[in-house]
């Protein structure tokens, strides 16, 4: 892919962000209490705004940049030398997929009740489809199940690694609806579920290498309990489920390897940097020992 000039000052201007506002406050926010620090975060992407740089995923209509998605992997791809960098910008997995999702499948009601503030930056969400009964591996195994009660859905289940779950104000939940549908593949919707509804509990953060994290760095452990929405928080139709998690993940991916892409890359720049400036005897740095130059090979 050719990138053209308007790419290249763009990226530019986000590495510039990053480097001023985001790299020197990273490990008080990433190793302290995240939620004491929401007013800061809130200032920079106050900030982004400003600067014309939130939500580039998004069209010019919808307040973002137009973006294409090879054009948004490239962005991505800075974004990413930095944990906080999607985040401050506004298109931080879990929310991005669920802003693609609903773009192209919500109801009008739902997009001006949930996908607009989202797509704002005033709330946040999280995706439920991975069960700690059933390997994630295989999802068409899932005991979640979503009945019809006059005009709304019951769903009860289980659901874990549900990303970012502390804090989001709605959940898109992955639950069985047909399950005498002959086709395995047709059984399951997607349904939006706002968290302050009382059949909704956010059981515990799960521990990531020793992390439980909190808010938008944290992965929940969450339980729906004859929880009730209204049949029109259905995102398409019934049955569409797996065709819809494909949609939302296949961009999903593409959006995760960019930031790891990008993450990998500043940590060998971090790791070439130490090695050419640690001393070990006067005019001898680490650089120069064979072991060192072996790994950053």
């Amino acid at each position: 892919m050719q990138i053209s000039a308007t790419l290249l000052d763009l990226v530019s201007r986000y590495q510039a962000f990053l480097k001023e506002f985001i790299y020197p406050i990273e490990k008080e926010i990433i190793y302290g209490s995240f939620k004491s620090h929401l007013p800061k975060l809130r200032e920079l992407r106050e900030l982004a705004k400003s600067k014309g740089l939130f939500t580039p995923h998004l069209s010019i209509d919808e307040g973002g940049l137009g973006l294409s998605l090879p054009e948004f992997a490239r962005v991505s791809e800075i974004l990413g030398t930095s944990p906080l960098g999607h985040y401050i910008f506004n298109c931080n997995a879990p929310d991005i997929g669920n802003m693609e999702l609903m773009h192209a499948f919500a109801s009008p009601f739902l997009k001006e009740t949930f996908l607009k503030p989202l797509q704002r930056g005033e709330i946040r969400s999280c995706f439920s489809m991975t069960e700690p009964e059933h390997a994630g591996s295989n999802p068409i195994h899932m005991s979640t199940k979503a009945v019809i009660e006059g005009d709304e859905y019951v769903i009860n289940g289980h659901k874990w690694f549900t990303t970012a779950a502390d804090g989001a104000q709605f959940t898109i939940v992955m639950a069985i609806t047909n399950p005498e549908a002959e086709n395995v593949y047709q059984r399951a919707s997607m349904i939006l579920v706002p968290l302050d509804n009382p059949g909704y509990r956010l059981i515990r953060n799960i521990s990531i290498m020793g992390d439980e994290g909190e808010d938008y760095l944290s992965h929940g452990e969450v339980e729906f309990t004859n929880c009730r929405v209204p049949k029109s928080y259905l995102i398409g139709e019934e049955g569409q489920g797996f065709t819809l998690a494909q949609v939302r993940l296949g961009p999903g991916r593409i959006h995760h390897c960019m930031r790891w892409i990008g993450i990998c890359e500043r940590a060998l720049g971090l790791m070439c940097d130490r090695a050419m400036s640690r001393e070990l005897n006067p005019g001898k740095f680490l650089s120069g020992q064979q072991t060192i130059q072996n790994w950053i090979a």
